[in-house]
């Protein structure tokens, strides 16, 4: 019953992460103190009722699960929030959580060989967030244009939008970089980490635009919050279980 109710607890906080991520691509600090805080309520009770048999899994889950995420924050795999979300996580739920609702014991596809449950949820969002791109292709698919068969990886990451449009929007990197040779040549190229677009960069793509250098539209890369991919982990990991030992065993086995 705790495992639930840790479970329905936890799901406020993440949905409203996700909204803050969303809007800002930040997420406060307050958010995951005040988790930590309610929760340490469900910490305090394990500890009294599991003694030594919850503490030992509490530290490992704890130590393991920040050692990764320092590290991964400090390679800028993710950003704090996430950081501190997943850190979180790995305290209220030192040991995976099972649980029986209607005769069905979840999660469904069983327990994994490592029974980290935030490993767990960032195994299965890093997962899910392989599915970013075809699904970026598919909306591309859907809004088809000439242009994009001259760049047709350029469909797996981004989307074209018209350049009097981007002040509209927040959260996008430019795709293309323009540079202008000496012989007024404009050259384009692949932004690899796409380049954050703001307000000195519109008036020089409007110029390059009125001399018909350029389209009118660009390619663009939208700025993804992890946070949604955490939580899609999250709630797989609790209903469904390990997607990816699940995904291995199943190829192995055939």
């Amino acid at each position: 019953m705790i495992e639930i109710l840790k479970i329905l607890f936890s799901m406020p906080f993440l949905l409203y992460s996700c909204y803050s991520d969303l809007e800002s691509r930040r997420v406060s600090n307050k958010v995951w103190k005040s988790m930590l805080a309610a929760g340490s309520v469900f910490v305090l009770y394990e500890l009294f009722t599991g003694g030594i048999s919850h503490l030992m899994p509490l530290v490992l889950s704890g130590v393991l699960v920040f050692t990764v995420v320092y590290i991964l924050f400090q390679l800028g795999a993710f950003g704090g929030g996430d950081a501190k979300g997943l850190i979180v996580l790995s305290i209220l739920f030192p040991t995976y959580p099972v649980f029986k609702i209607s005769g069905e014991i979840y999660p469904l596809l069983g327990l994994p060989p490592v029974g980290l449950f935030t490993f767990t949820v960032l195994g299965n969002a890093l997962l899910l967030t392989t599915l970013v791109p075809l699904g970026m292709f598919c909306y591309n698919l859907l809004h088809f244009s000439p242009e994009m068969v001259r760049k047709p990886l350029y469909m797996f990451i981004g989307y074209r939008t018209e350049i009097s449009s981007l002040k509209h929007k927040k959260h996008l990197g430019l795709l293309e970089k323009f540079e202008l040779d000496e012989t007024g040549t404009l050259k384009r190229g692949l932004a690899r980490a796409g380049l954050n677009f703001d307000a000195d960069q519109k008036p020089e793509l409007e110029e390059y635009l009125k001399k018909g250098l350029i389209g009118k539209d660009i390619w663009v890369t939208p700025g993804l919050p992890f946070m949604l991919s955490l939580t899609a982990g999250f709630i797989t990991a609790v209903i469904l279980g390990d997607l990816i030992f699940y995904t291995v065993m199943r190829f192995i086995t055939g």
